[in-house]
């Protein structure tokens, strides 16, 4: 079943984070005690990029933070990644991501499969204040549709500490020819084959969307976690055939989870 990116990259993304900083397993007495706030539930997601259904998988995520320092805020759509160099308003660091595999049947039993997709990139963060943070994410596929992608964001956040904590946001997503070939062009040889018209399917902006996040503190251990998100297909990948004859214009994705913050780390 489809998973959020983190729940299958943050054990290997962990690992690699505290291989480079070996200082980051330490508890740093300066900052006071750790905590850790563990997240697990159900969500849905698009079965593909442009599916007219969603599939079921976990939710996974997990935070840390010393003291009585908040949480760092974390869009409920970031791939997982970690920074390695900051300043007040700037972070940069790698970031993990997949997409999972297309199968054949999904689209009628005829166009090809696309593999398994794992994205490597990085990301810059710039708080504007704190209740204003831009992002971008560039991934490029290392295997799958091997195309690249980039995610402008922006989220306007509203909290109170840790007591509860509420973002909503805007996204587009930009991706290049491999990665729209791979899911919304249909070349002469499959046209004949499935029927559908010939479509070459150029790169560009793929979707606009939408993120809204909500974490609520129910008490000092337990609270709930939740996010929706909305993607509107436009340009060259609303048109495709292959949207519009076995997927949707409109995706949803979303998820609910339990969240329990102990006293120390996981690594």
């Amino acid at each position: 079943m489809p998973i959020n990116s983190r729940t299958l990259t943050a054990a290997i993304a962990s690992g690699c984070a505290l291989l480079a900083n070996p200082a980051a397993a330490q508890d740093d007495p300066s900052d006071g005690a750790k905590r850790t706030r563990v997240a697990l539930g159900p969500q849905v997601k698009p079965s593909w990029p442009g599916a007219n259904d969603v599939s079921f998988g976990p939710l996974v995520d997990f935070a840390t933070a010393y003291g009585d320092t908040p949480f760092e805020f974390e869009a409920p759509d970031e791939s997982f990644g970690f920074a390695v160099a900051t300043s007040d308003d700037f972070a940069v660091g790698p970031v993990l991501s997949f997409e999972t595999k297309r199968d054949s049947a999904d689209v009628g039993g005829v166009l090809p499969d696309v593999d398994f997709s794992l994205e490597v990139g990085g990301f810059v963060n710039y708080t504007v204040s704190e209740n204003f943070r831009l992002r971008a994410e560039a991934r490029q596929g290392v295997t799958g549709h091997e195309g690249f992608i980039a995610v402008l964001g922006a989220d306007l956040i509203t909290r109170d500490a840790d007591k509860y904590l509420v973002s909503i946001g805007p996204r587009l997503k930009i991706t290049d020819n491999s990665y729209q070939d791979a899911y919304y062009s249909v070349t002469p040889a499959q046209s004949l084959a499935s029927g559908l018209p010939a479509y070459d399917a150029s790169g560009g902006v793929q979707s606009v969307g939408v993120v809204i996040g909500y974490i609520q503190q129910l008490s000092e251990r337990w609270g709930i976690y939740t996010y929706a998100e909305y993607d509107r297909l436009v340009d060259d990948a609303a048109n495709s055939p292959v949207v519009t004859t076995y997927g949707s214009r409109d995706q949803y994705s979303g998820g609910i989870a339990l969240t329990y913050t102990f006293d120390g780390g996981i690594f």
